[in-house]
């Protein structure tokens, strides 16, 4: 089954939802605007409940099926990026600072097109969620939701969700059971040493000699404590000693921050440990004192095998277009849903250009139907109406 014809006919004005949202990014929890617009049309369609203020300004719809059954959620995150929007388009951002870099704008829309066409059609047992959440790029918005209870709430037995993947064709569903993302952990650590003048080092406890050792030593945890089966990725990407400015000076102190990602919680156990053995065995060594600090982040999104199948398939039947991928090292906060409940998390191919988080990133409207298409008919596949039920 191709893209559903009703949604076909008010594509043009998912288009127009879209664009409006991209003229007004909001960040983090405060996405109070967005959400009084999803929430508009929500009320437009007809939904039969709609909860508002959730996990601050996240929002969740319920429509009611023909007769009993399960409740399926489907999942669009709202907020943008903190990124000055480059792209010179029409509908470009009117907030200084701000941007949907990342295809936010329109999962929401294509969410919102799957909630229009299930509230006139009904064609489904039980009931679906509609679960639109704020804060994915940084506050783990979908955490906070669970933590408020809106699986247990609204009694969702499992939960799908989408995101845009730029560079791969548009229109092409990807995904695949397992792992899909990655977790994504911090680890920072601060040095403390004994400053003084370069001219003589033999009176200093040198926190640069320190941080660089510390920093070649930690690569070790991948080449030797790891698994060669085990998936880990260990980047130092900040360091900062001797800010004063002048090149003549050991500097008392300087800091390094890594991140770390993985998909088994027993390689982030390992890492944990190591990477404290490591920087504390170098301090001692180099006479200087260590504060390490290893903050877990998203877990790793792992996908359910029986959902992923499905959805893969019905994929390949909206679109025409859809295939197994490899696990990508970026993180995603719909992990906490799925570490709760079965379902599957699918990319949706964006078309080329600039990658996502880029200053001129844009949304591909074309897609748009695609995506509502799928959501749509994973309700009415996963809870088919009884035979002789009236439309």
């Amino acid at each position: 089954m191709p893209v559903i014809n009703r949604i076909a006919e008010f594509a043009p004005q998912l288009t127009e939802w879209r664009q409006h949202l991209h003229r007004h990014p909001e960040l983090g929890f405060d996405c109070h605007q967005t959400a009084g617009f999803v929430a508009a049309r929500l009320r437009d369609f007809g939904v039969d409940e709609l909860h508002e203020g959730i996990a601050t300004s996240g929002l969740v719809a319920i429509i009611e099926g023909q007769g009993e059954g399960p409740t399926t959620g489907l999942r669009a995150d709202m907020d943008a990026l903190p990124i000055t929007e480059a792209t010179g388009v029409a509908h470009a951002s009117t907030v200084a600072g701000r941007m949907h870099a990342c295809g936010h704008d329109g999962h929401t829309t294509m969410l919102l097109g799957a909630a229009r066409y299930l509230a006139e059609t009904r064609n489904f047992a039980g009931r679906v969620a509609l679960i639109f959440q704020p804060a994915e790029e940084a506050g783990g918005g979908a955490g906070v939701m669970c933590d408020e209870g809106v699986l247990e709430r609204f009694g969702i037995a499992q939960v799908y969700a989408l995101h845009t993947f730029a560079g791969a064709p548009a229109g092409r569903f990807m995904g695949r059971p397992g792992p899909m993302l990655a977790a994504v952990d911090t680890l920072t650590v601060k040095v403390t040493g004994r400053g003084g003048h370069g001219a003589h080092p033999e009176d200093c406890a040198d926190p640069v000699a320190a941080i660089v050792a510390m920093v070649g030593a930690l690569q070790t945890i991948v080449s030797r404590n790891r698994k060669g089966t085990d998936a880990l990725v260990l980047s130092v990407t900040q360091i900062e000693a001797g800010a004063n400015g002048a090149d003549n000076i050991i500097p008392e102190s300087g800091w390094f921050r890594a991140t770390v990602r993985t998909y088994d919680a027993s390689v982030q156990d390992m890492v944990e440990r190591r990477s404290a053995e490591i920087v504390q065995g170098v301090a001692a060594a180099m006479g200087v004192g260590a504060d390490v600090t290893y903050e877990r982040g998203y877990p790793a999104t792992v996908n359910d095998p029986g959902s992923t199948e499905h959805a893969l398939r019905i994929a390949a039947e909206v679109s025409g277009d859809a295939a197994d991928c490899d696990p990508v090292m970026g993180a995603e906060d719909f992990s906490y849903m799925l570490a709760r409940r079965p379902g599957t998390y699918l990319f949706l191919g964006q078309g080329a250009g600039v990658p996502v988080h880029h200053p001129k990133f844009d949304f591909n409207d074309a897609v748009t139907p695609l995506g509502a298409s799928w959501f749509a008919r994973m309700v009415e596949t996963l809870q088919p109406r009884r035979a002789g039920r009236a439309v």
